[in-house]
């Protein structure tokens, strides 16, 4: 299918061929939601932690007489039920993180991409360049084309100015075409991509 491309200044710029291989797929959203769930268990630190009872700081001394008193059986002050006492099961430092085959993860890329394309969400430009590293210049080009939430994929190298300039954009994020993945692609709003971008996806996906 052919879609058209469009400079930053919102010029045309033509029109490129997308691969319906990639784009034309009838998105399924079980495949998208296996490999977003794959993501964010794999970003997830595991730093939480509760001591348990071999931990905490109490005396490991029987605490009165088992027998005579007319109260219940204990020994340790360190027992869950206690005030100070360790946490019965609490979370641990471990790894999130789970397996998820490499064919599962391109292939929701794909419909991912081509979720964004069945919406009418996604911008082909012909080059991520600026002249100069303004803020203020960008976000008027950004304006013009209506991009208030996007993700922004480029080539394999990022022009410096353009990476400058868009960095304090709110709800704009600028990744070369390596660090697409599909949890960024379904958290923005538009999805731009350069030429260069459509490109590397139809070499990676050929």
């Amino acid at each position: 299918m052919d879609l058209k491309v469009t400079t930053l200044d919102g010029k045309d710029a033509g029109k490129v061929s997308l691969s319906d291989a990639i784009f034309g797929l009838e998105p399924r959203e079980d495949i998208i939601a296996r490999v977003v769930r794959w993501q964010l268990a794999k970003k997830q630190q595991g730093t939480h932690k509760a001591k348990g009872r071999a931990e905490v700081s109490r005396t490991g001394a029987k605490m009165y007489k088992q027998k005579g008193t007319g109260r219940a059986r204990h020994h340790s002050a360190r027992a869950p039920q206690f005030r100070g006492g360790g946490k019965a099961h609490g979370p641990v430092v471990r790894s999130h993180e789970h397996d998820l085959p490499k064919k599962v993860r391109a292939l929701g890329l794909r419909h991912a991409l081509s979720a964004k394309l069945k919406a009418e969400n996604v911008i082909i430009v012909d080059d991520l360049v600026a002249k100069e590293a303004k803020t203020k210049a960008l976000a008027g080009s950004f304006a013009s084309l209506g991009l208030t939430n996007a993700l922004i994929i480029g080539g394999a190298e990022l022009d410096n100015n353009f990476k400058l300039a868009a960095q304090n954009i709110p709800n704009v994020d600028v990744l070369p075409i390596q660090g697409i993945n599909v949890y960024d692609i379904l958290r923005r709003g538009k999805l731009v991509l350069s030429k260069a971008a459509v490109e590397a996806l139809e070499e990676r996906f050929k």
